[in-house]
């Protein structure tokens, strides 16, 4: 018979891990570390040694551009199987490669944390959201001072470090109060983005620039665009006065996540593309995924979300339609702006000598957005994810209403059950959860000086602190243990770069955990559990889309990887997390 972790009896494991310190938050501030490396040299603040750095400098450090989308479901995008017209993403698919099993961490602040720092999230404090700080290590809500972020240790290295985007990994976002872990106090030169974890793509809450909070322009404006552009600026600004200095860019999109803001020309082009519904679009990409290989012709497509109906069922198909168009608008629009940055490199002729890596932050979002003044206050004005009324006054309709068509600036409302489990084809469950759906992400990379390969597709598994490892391969920049006075937690990932030339990248395990949500996977075995629910346990090399448990036929593995994940949890600071407070009720 499975049992159910205990969560108390967690608990009562790691009190002498918070107990003993072990993780000192906000020892030296990220303000006073700064001010403290001014005029040093990179090897006086970092114990990177000169032989490496002088044998990077002969092989000319790469650039490095760092592409993230938000609520991106793992099949969306034509390179991985989607209905999306990427001709960008897929052509930096075709010059370089693409990840099959490579992992993020469930949710917009966890996986932000990791990608950034190489940690798992929990070891950066980020175990949780930026609502506020539990007083445990793991759940601060903050970026804590016992991590290092990329741009940290590139800048220090050498390069100039520039940010544009949804930042999402602080607790404070307003023009007042301290601005420790903002981008500009976290490593980055320039940053050109808002501050937390949703908003209008028209007019966006917590936009700033570098460290000023600002007002949204007068003119025509969206942030993908915005994010996209002020990307190619800062890199032809860089060229312009440190053509000799490698960059690096790190470009956080908020597209796709909610609300469902886009250009009409965008949307217009998706008219009719989804008319079919969701269960057959199903079947139709898990068959492009294995004619392309991505998915093993062995596992079979997870059943329909059980919330929801067959499509012949569903009202209101126009609306229901409209929903998964302005969706797929908001991936073509990020498209369209990775081309034009990509654009920038080429006319800067930095193309061949930059390493792209795309990749999303979690899987495909199922939240709804209820209708009505009670909901439209708690998301606006409590948690503070827009504005009551436009730019130039009009009230927002908020919430997922069928009789108001989503993607203007007025309109604020997500895409919905149905869509989401179309996004994380072929896989079950969503953003949050530890199943595929929730952590399966595409990862793209390209570098045509130091990635040889092309069009190829790579089955080594991965998870989202191994990009920080790979950078600091590439780059020849060194992870330090200490930093400004500050002992650095000891870097997590496993460098990807043997991948390059498809070898083998071995991982001892791979761990996850989000508001009591889940997982281990060690080699094809993987162990899943929702909140307070018991262990699941699935072989991946024949099952990966998780429909076959295997736990009570095997107690005795579910007891040692458990076991495994126990330790993992007290050393990386995961505690149990309270459940976050529910929104009002969204329809459909």
């Amino acid at each position: 018979m499975k049992k159910a972790v205990s969560w108390s009896c967690l608990l009562a494991q790691a009190a002498s891990v918070v107990g003993s310190g072990s993780m000192a938050v906000g020892a030296t501030s990220p303000l006073s570390r700064e001010l403290d490396l001014i005029g040093k040299s990179p090897t006086a603040a970092n114990p990177q040694s000169l032989e490496n750095l002088q044998s990077t400098k002969k092989a000319k450090r790469p650039n490095i551009i760092l592409i993230l989308a938000d609520d991106m479901g793992y099949s969306d995008i034509g390179c991985y199987g989607g209905e999306i017209d990427t001709p960008n993403l897929n052509k930096l698919a075709q010059n370089g490669i693409r990840f099959t099993q490579f992992y993020n961490t469930a949710r917009c602040c966890p996986s932000r944390a990791s990608l950034l720092t190489g940690l798992h999230p929990h070891q950066a404090g980020m175990g949780g959201m930026t609502g506020g700080d539990t007083g445990l290590d793991g759940y601060r809500g903050d970026l804590n001072s016992n991590c290092v972020t990329i741009a940290e240790v590139l800048r220090q290295a050498g390069y100039g470090t520039y940010m544009t985007g949804k930042w999402h990994l602080s607790r404070n976002t307003k023009a007042k109060g301290p601005k420790t872990s903002w981008p500009c106090q976290r490593g980055f030169d320039r940053y050109y983005g808002f501050l937390g974890g949703a908003s209008s793509y028209f007019d966006p809450v917590s936009l700033a620039r570098d460290n000023e909070i600002i007002e949204t322009p007068k003119e025509d404006y969206y942030t993908t665009d915005a994010f996209s552009d002020n990307a190619s600026q800062f890199i032809k600004d860089h060229q312009a006065k440190s053509p000799d200095k490698p960059f690096f860019v790190y470009v956080a999109y908020n597209a796709s996540h909610w609300p469902l803001h886009a250009r009409e020309k965008d949307i217009a082009k998706y008219k009719g593309k989804f008319d079919a519904g969701c269960d057959k679009l199903r079947e139709a990409r898990l068959q492009r995924m294995v004619k392309m290989g991505i998915i093993d012709k062995n596992w079979a497509l997870s059943p329909r979300d059980p919330q929801k109906t067959d499509w012949e069922s569903v009202k209101n198909k126009a609306w229901e339609t409209r929903r998964m168009e302005t969706y797929a608008a908001m991936i073509d629009s990020m498209d369209q702006g990775i081309g034009r940055i990509v654009k920038t490199l080429k006319d800067a002729k930095q193309l061949d000598n930059t390493m792209i890596v795309f990749l999303a932050d979690n899987g495909g979002c199922h939240e709804g957005l209820g209708p009505g003044t009670d909901s439209a206050h708690y998301w606006l004005d409590i948690l503070g994810v827009g504005k009551q009324t436009t730019k130039d006054g009009r009230p927002i309709r908020f919430g997922n209403d069928p009789s108001i068509m989503p993607g203007p600036d007025d309109t604020y409302s997500s895409y919905g059950r149905s869509w989401a489990n179309l996004s994380n084809t072929p896989f079950r469950r969503f953003k949050c959860w530890i199943q595929e759906g929730g952590i399966s992400t595409p990862l793209i990379m390209q570098w045509p000086n130091g990635i040889k390969s092309r069009n190829a597709l790579r089955n080594q598994t991965g998870q989202l602190p191994d990009i920080m490892a790979t950078i600091l391969e590439v780059s020849g920049a060194a992870y330090p243990s200490e930093y400004a006075g500050n002992k650095i937690t000891p870097l997590e990932g496993v460098s990807l770069a043997p991948a390059f030339d498809n070898k083998p990248i071995v991982h001892e395990a791979l761990y996850w955990e989000h508001i009591g949500n889940r997982g281990i996977r060690v080699g094809d075995w993987k162990m899943v559990a929702e909140k307070d629910k018991p262990w699941e346990l699935y072989e991946m090399k024949a099952d990966r889309t998780e429909l076959h448990d295997l736990a009570a036929q095997m107690p005795e593995r579910i007891k040692e990887m458990e076991a495994k994940w126990t330790a993992w949890a007290n050393r990386a600071h995961v505690l149990p997390n309270k459940v976050e407070k529910k929104p009002a009720k969204a329809t459909k």
